[in-house]
């Protein structure tokens, strides 16, 4: 059973979202506050973290902000009522996978969860590629796909992301010696190897489209 920590102060809502994800299959811890949260986080090994941003005491960007200068890089997914581009480009590059805007389908959120923690289906399709979540083996009009580790690397990240960005402090982590630089020409490479349209996203990262 896959263990999920939530920060939220709203206990009617953690409420309802502990019963609907506990019913499909989730454990699921919850935090109050952001130091609460933080001290859940080093106890207990998570599969994926859903973070509340208005929370008491530390909201949810800075504890995602010092859990990944902690190298703690476990999937996150953002929930909030503040949707403003710039709450969601903080959050992405404070390191969240996804940002969720309340209110939302409890539904909705299950599936997003699924797929970071690649219980969803064991393959993602995205156009006329197919990645093996299990292998990360690719394969492009039913033949395999060669790419470099590095290209593959990207690639693997900006399809299980999509259609959110990828932050590019996670990109590069896919170099061996990571600069700017390398990054877009790695990118502009992989555009060309895959005849797929990447696009950088100001001040947060790039995304496939």
């Amino acid at each position: 059973m896959s263990k999920l920590l939530l920060l939220e102060d709203d206990p009617n809502l953690s409420k309802t979202l502990i019963k609907y994800l506990t019913r499909n299959g989730y454990e699921v811890d919850w935090a109050k506050n952001g130091e609460e949260a933080i001290d859940l986080s080093y106890e207990n090994n998570y599969a994926l973290y859903l973070f509340d941003i208005n929370v008491p005491l530390l909201n949810g960007v800075d504890v995602l902000t010092s859990l990944r200068e902690a190298e703690d890089f476990t999937p996150t997914i953002i929930i909030s009522a503040q949707i403003d581009i710039a709450s969601v480009t903080q959050g992405f590059i404070a390191g969240a996978d996804d940002y969720v805007k309340k209110p939302f389908d409890p539904e909705e959120l299950l599936v997003r969860i699924k797929a970071k923690t690649s219980v969803l289906k064991e393959t993602i399709t995205f156009r006329n590629y197919v990645l093996d979540v299990r292998t990360h083996e690719i394969i492009k009009n039913n033949e395999p796909f060669p790419m470099g580790e590095v290209q593959k690397s990207i690639f693997i990240k900006l399809i299980l992301n999509h259609p959110n960005p990828v932050v590019k402090d996670e990109l590069l982590e896919c170099l061996e010696k990571p600069t700017d630089l390398a990054l877009r020409v790695n990118i502009v490479k992989l555009k060309k190897n895959t005849t797929l349209e990447i696009k950088s996203v100001r001040g947060v990262g790039y995304k496939i489209l």
